[in-house]
């Protein structure tokens, strides 16, 4: 048995009751109560939840514009039932016909039953559910169903809850969200009218309110653990938990005090920053332009958040928890087919990578928001994600066998642009990834079939790959080759063609629909030994026709820069693309310690950032690299740099740069 509110009925003298019996089928009775009346129940609708184990419902709860019905059951699924009110007046019109005059169950003083309209729910027909989203928190069941503007959220017993949107009568899951660590039994959300997201749950034999906005522990009250009836209310004026513990009931009471806490800075994350993009800006009517980041941290959650030059502040838009482990390197896929900047607002795939070989993908869309607080509304879809060893985590008795492959880490990610041509007739986009297991990676993504899929790999660098950046190339004829450059713990950089590999996956996946074995990479075109230890940052800048220029910087403190020139065989597509280097300039000891961000902002203007904390621009001239100007920052441990120009209203060209370690800081 469950209560949920009834749409278009008050709720102190109404509510809808859902009773679950044999062969899984769930009836929905309207209850209403009226003073000094018996209560009257009318039967409105028969659903059939599908086969499982324990095959009952859990909880839930109405969407009334729409005449759904959304609930949980045991088995941790989510149903969507048609719930229309002309269902129930038809049982009424037919159990008259049947001969039953009312139906109802009224209780008289006598306590006598009048007859019931159960008698004859044969009348209604069964529903069966239009979406199933079947084990979606686990096999401990689902908890609660909530609305809240628009969307809806479930919880479960999994340690997660999650954000669902309804789409042409589908249920469809947009991300998912753990609250804290240790948190496994998740039993509520109440959402606060000051806009906060309190998670209500069990950690081990403690009851915890968990707020999403501060990041911590409202309260935690030792009661046994959740295998009891309890009760929540809260209140400005107080907050009361009631609870049975061993045949008593038990209550927890307390008064709203002001808080003597007050917040100087609130943090990002919990640890130090290891890469952070820009995605772009958004512009808000009447008020400033806001750009729009995303952050990835070892506290294995990634951030989207807004920063403002004239506020100086950072305001997070969404946190994004699916990793399992820290989250190292971030790319975004922004162009044609990515609606980019549009009416609609900020567009872009978003791919997260770090510890566990585990990659996620999201839909970030990014709207000026003139009402909330950050200025920028940001709504998040999980589209994909990928784990090396998941095949092993599903292996029966896997405690028994040893695990050959170490555990591997991905150290960067870039997204291969231009794969959705005349040429390349295919929605799939393509991501490289530099992999602490010495190999390079290329992976497949179908947006709408929700499938990241592993197409080709090296492992030429025999060492841990630390850096990896793509790059188009377009010939005299309109012919593309698409490029890829790697940077090793050995201070070797690589560049490939990977233009047959990602055209042979576009057909195996196209006719295999979505599965295929690893393609082997070719061998590099050239290596060049550019440091004497790890490639820590790389960036690649075209400059004029079929020429490139790469920069990177080392753990030695050294900086190189090279410029190639790529020429393209003749005759078939896969006759041959050739590379050939004109120009190298290497600057030993350009900072005093691991140079982790470099950017070429022009053929002649180099940009890099250090461990030393210092912020240098260099002009490069022919055969060395000339300093220019020298600005200390203030974040420690300097993980990652990004860059970004923006021409001011006289014309003016600026740059500007965001670095990430422990902290974050732009200039």
């Amino acid at each position: 048995l469950s209560w949920a509110l009834r749409p278009g009925l008050p709720p102190d003298t109404a509510a809808a009751l859902l009773a679950s019996g044999p062969d899984g089928k769930m009836l929905w009775l309207d209850v209403t109560h009226r003073p000094e009346q018996a209560p009257r129940v009318q039967l409105m609708g028969r659903y059939l939840l599908p086969p499982c184990k324990h095959r009952w419902h859990t909880c839930a709860t109405f969407l009334p514009q729409e005449g759904l019905l959304v609930c949980g059951d045991r088995r941790g699924s989510l149903l969507l039932f048609p719930c229309s009110s002309s269902s129930g007046w038809a049982a009424e019109s037919t159990s008259i016909v049947n001969g039953v005059t009312d139906p109802v169950v009224e209780l008289e003083s006598s306590n006598e039953l009048e007859p019931s309209c159960l008698l004859h729910k044969e009348a209604l027909p069964l529903e069966s559910p239009l979406s199933v989203l079947f084990g979606l928190h686990g096999k401990t069941g689902v908890t609660s169903v909530t609305i809240n503007k628009g969307y809806i959220y479930s919880t479960g017993r999994d340690g997660v809850y999650r954000q669902l949107r309804l789409r042409d009568q589908q249920l469809e899951v947009l991300q998912k969200h753990r609250p804290c660590k240790g948190l496994q039994w998740i039993e509520e959300l109440h959402f606060t009218s000051d806009g906060d997201l309190l998670v209500l749950g069990f950690h081990a034999d403690n009851f915890v309110v968990w707020s999403s906005r501060t990041g911590e522990n409202i309260h935690c009250i030792p009661c046994g653990g959740g295998h009891r009836s309890w009760s929540y209310c809260s209140s400005p004026l107080a907050e009361v938990f009631a609870f049975v513990k061993s045949g008593d009931v038990m209550l927890y009471h307390r008064e709203a005090k002001p808080c003597e806490q007050q917040v100087l800075l609130p943090s990002l994350h919990g640890r130090e920053i290891t890469c952070v993009r820009r995605l772009g800006a958004v512009e808000v009517p009447g008020r400033a332009t806001f750009n729009v980041f995303v952050t990835g941290s070892e506290d294995t959650t990634a951030c989207v958040l807004v920063l403002s030059e004239n506020s100086r502040a950072a305001v997070p838009l969404a946190r994004l928890s699916d990793h399992i482990s820290s989250v190292r390197t971030l790319a975004f896929a922004i162009g044609p087919g990515d609606e980019g900047i549009g009416d609609e607002g900020l567009s872009a795939l978003l791919f997260s990578a770090g510890g566990r070989a585990q990659i996620e993908c999201y839909r970030l869309l990014c709207t000026g928001d003139t009402v909330s607080e950050s200025a920028v509304a940001c709504q998040v879809i999980h589209v994909a994600s990928h784990r090396l060893d998941k095949h092993w985590e599903q292996k029966k008795n896997r405690h028994k066998l040893v695990k050959m492959d170490p555990e591997t880490r991905y150290m960067s990610l870039s997204v291969v642009r231009g794969t959705s041509t005349k040429q390349l007739p295919t929605p799939w986009k393509f991501l490289a990834a530099a992999c602490s297991d010495g190999s390079v990676r290329i992976f497949g993504l179908l947006e709408a079939a929700q499938k990241l899929v592993l197409v080709a790999e090296s492992f030429h660098h025999q060492r841990c790959v630390l850096k990896v950046e793509s790059f188009l190339h377009t010939g005299a004829g309109g012919e593309r080759r698409h490029l890829l450059c790697s940077g090793a713990t050995d201070g070797s950089i690589a560049f490939w063609d990977i233009t047959g590999p990602i055209m042979e996956a576009a057909d195996a996946l196209h006719q295999a629909e979505g599965e295929m074995q690893p393609l082997a990479l070719d061998a590099p075109l050239v290596t060049i030994m550019a440091h004497s230890c790890g490639v820590n940052s790389l960036h690649i800048h075209e400059t004029a026709e079929a020429q490139y220029l790469v920069a990177s910087g080392s753990d030695d403190g050294s900086i190189h820069v090279c410029l190639l020139e790529v020429a393209l065989g003749r005759g078939e597509a896969g006759a041959g693309t050739f590379l050939q280097l004109l120009e190298r300039v290497s600057r030993p000891c350009a900072h005093a310690a691991h140079v982790t961000g470099i950017r070429l902002l022009q053929p002649d203007l180099l940009l890099s950032a250090s461990v030393d904390q210092r912020l240098t621009l260099w002009n490069r001239c022919p055969g060395e690299l000339v300093p220019l100007s020298t600005t200390f920052f203030h974040v420690p441990d300097l993980a990652e740099l990004d860059c970004w120009e923006v021409v001011e209203a006289g014309g003016e060209l600026r740059y500007y740069c965001v670095l990430c370690g422990q902290g974050l800081e732009m200039m």
